[in-house]
């Protein structure tokens, strides 16, 4: 498959709204009765980049993504770990806020790369078999299905290794979070409709993984 610039722009956005999901989800915000991280609204739509790729590509190509994302993020945090520990001018006061924002401990990387690769990966393996089951028909079926399922994981893996044995440890934010990014995902749907639709009749591409290796470890495949 040619490599055409949609699929460059849309590889570039899911790889941005990623890191950017990590980097603002320190910030706790609170919307009514729900405290939830400031990541809420940004992280579905790497679900919903992640939504067209299989959709209209397929998953050997989502799959590649998927670590390519995986990669890209390992990369930030290993050069803000690096920028940690570089010396601080003597001038320079910020320290502190920059441990505070951007210092991530062991645990919660653990947690978040588990929970993104689970999460993303059965995000698009559910799309892709409903996608032969439904034979292409029922697409919003196949957005929300496979939402509820990765952001399910994503989600509960999260918390759970994040927290758990702590006292910021609160089962109920899970159904919490799972719950706001899978109404996200719902609302968007129109838009994910007329994304699909609009790359489908330009790329003149429309995936369908017959006779696909669902391994998500066989990248070269």
């Amino acid at each position: 498959m040619n490599v055409s610039h949609r699929l460059v722009i849309f590889i570039a956005l899911f790889i941005t709204c990623l890191i950017t999901a990590n980097v603002i989800a320190v910030k706790i915000i609170n919307l009514g009765p729900f405290l939830l991280p400031a990541a809420i609204f940004i992280f579905p739509l790497s679900y919903i980049f992640g939504d067209v790729l299989t959709e209209v590509y397929g998953y050997r190509l989502a799959r590649r993504v998927i670590w390519l994302g995986f990669l890209c993020n390992l990369i930030f945090v290993f050069f803000v770990w690096l920028g940690q520990l570089l010396p601080a001018a003597p001038f320079w006061e910020g320290q502190e806020a920059y441990k505070s924002i951007l210092g991530y401990t062991p645990r919660l990387l653990a947690a978040s790369f588990l929970g993104y690769l689970a999460g993303e990966f059965a995000n698009s393996f559910i799309l892709s078999k409903m996608k032969i089951a439904t034979q292409g028909r029922w697409l919003w079926s196949r957005t929300i299905g496979s939402t509820i399922v990765g952001q399910g994981l994503d989600t509960s893996i999260f918390i759970t290794v994040a927290f758990i044995g702590t006292a910021s440890f609160v089962p109920i934010m899970i159904l919490y979070h799972w719950l706001a990014k899978t109404i996200i995902e719902a609302l968007a749907t129109p838009l994910t409709y007329a994304t699909v639709n609009w790359v489908k009749q330009r790329e003149a591409v429309d995936t369908y993984d017959y006779d696909t290796k669902f391994n998500p470890f066989l990248i070269a495949n």
